[in-house]
């Protein structure tokens, strides 16, 4: 399979909201750069034992960490249903057993596109929302900030897991 995603660049300067957009989308677009041009089988590859993580199953949990950012907590839809987690076990994402490649990306973009079409329909960043699982309020800005950090933590997996794949090292 051939890499076919590009990142893009990241304004420079930009105002508060743009940046926060690029840098997301930057993180978004790594994690499928991680992924490009490895069979299912690969992206199920654990990282080293005992892990389970493994690169699709960073993608299914980062389908749910949008998801429930985005839409059941900016957006208020309260009763959606995880994609794969049992209640509020996020961890049972990271299971790509029975998986594949298209079903994985396939949920992660449409909720990717969700949460886009959220964050652009906001009228600020300073909207507050309530966060259930948290029983806090928070703000869109912290949103997009802690899916920013989500992003590039499990990118930071992501890169050792795909190293040991194949070699392919890149930040």
């Amino acid at each position: 399979m051939a890499v076919t995603t590009e990142r893009p660049d990241v304004p420079l300067i930009a105002d508060e909201r743009e940046m926060l957009r690029a840098h997301l989308d930057f993180h978004r677009a790594t994690l499928a750069w991680k992924c490009d041009g490895l069979a299912d089988d690969e992206l199920r590859a654990r990282a080293s034992a005992p892990s389970t993580l493994s690169l699709l199953g960073l993608v299914r949990h980062l389908a749910e960490v949008e998801r429930t950012w985005f839409r059941k907590t900016v957006n208020g839809e309260r009763d959606l249903p995880n994609v794969w987690s049992h209640a509020d076990d996020y961890q049972t994402a990271y299971d790509p057993s029975g998986c594949t490649r298209e079903e994985a990306v396939a949920a992660w973009q449409a909720e990717v596109a969700h949460a886009r079409r959220i964050e652009r329909a906001a009228p600020s960043l300073d909207l507050v929302v309530h966060q259930p699982r948290w029983n806090q309020d928070v703000s869109l800005r912290f949103v997009m900030l802690h899916l920013i950090h989500e992003y590039a933590r499990h990118n930071g997996h992501a890169d050792l897991i795909r190293e040991a794949i194949d070699g392919t090292v890149g930040a």
